[in-house]
């Protein structure tokens, strides 16, 4: 069965070669970008059934505003995947004194996912990129009120990611599917290579639990859960901070 399947920050890396895979098995892909020119570069590799949405996910506005157009072009999302992220950059603090990292890995994924909520069936998934690169939420963080270094951010801010998918399926019960996901470590993106310095593992093995977890039916059952890939299998995560996550990033983005 066709599925659709939305993928931000699409145009490159894990997005883009998961986008392609997904096109190659006969789905339908919405692909999501920063840039214009990159979309179309995207589109014409992916080929087959794409749409295209051009979107700033540091900008919270910009991403409801890209909700509605998606909301208003296509009736039903079988699969959302949150794989858009930002570990490094030159100007992490946006002018409103939040921190890029926790706008983009946690705060824009709650914003689209719940406007298209009423887009996805019970049986639809919502795939949450989330790392091995984990650590303790500091709420005054989240709340932009405090500045971290670049991996304490990214880090807290992927731990963020995964609580609000705990607490997300536990807000809904009958569905959709939510699960966090850590793809693979030092895969070889653009975030990796700028980030770290390093060339990297094989894309494939992040784009290839994606498409696991977007469609297999062995994980029709697993919300709330988290995925390592690292490991193989599920990974245990201290969820005592979910509820709190789950209010602030609710607060930030009314």
């Amino acid at each position: 069965m066709t599925k659709t399947i939305f993928i931000t920050g699409s145009t490159d890396g894990i997005g883009l070669l998961t986008a392609k895979t997904l096109v190659a098995q006969g789905h339908k892909v919405i692909l999501h970008g920063r840039s214009a020119g990159k979309l179309e570069a995207a589109a014409k590799e992916v080929g087959g059934k794409v749409a295209s949405y051009e979107a700033d996910l540091s900008s919270l506005e910009a991403t409801s505003a890209l909700a509605e157009m998606v909301n208003d072009d296509h009736g039903r999302i079988d699969v959302l995947i949150n794989n858009a992220g930002v570990y490094k950059t030159s100007n992490p603090i946006l002018p409103n004194g939040q921190d890029v990292r926790f706008v983009v890995n946690t705060l824009a994924p709650h914003v689209l996912t719940a406007a298209l909520l009423p887009r996805l069936p019970s049986e639809g998934r919502v795939i949450n990129l989330s790392s091995a690169a984990q650590a303790p939420v500091d709420l005054a963080a989240l709340s932009g009120e405090k500045q971290l270094d670049d991996m304490g951010a990214y880090a807290q801010s992927k731990r963020a990611i995964t609580l609000w998918s705990a607490a997300m399926a536990a807000n809904h019960p009958t569905g959709p599917v939510f699960i966090a996901v850590n793809p693979g470590s030092l895969l070889a993106s653009k975030m990796v290579k700028e980030g770290f310095g390093v060339a990297g593992n094989d894309l494939q093995i992040g784009a290839d639990i994606l498409c696991r977890l977007a469609l297999d039916g062995d994980f029709a059952k697993a919300s709330g859960r988290y995925w390592d890939n690292d490991a193989g299998g599920f990974g245990n995560v201290d969820l005592s901070q979910a509820n709190a996550v789950m209010r602030v990033v609710s607060e930030l983005t009314l």
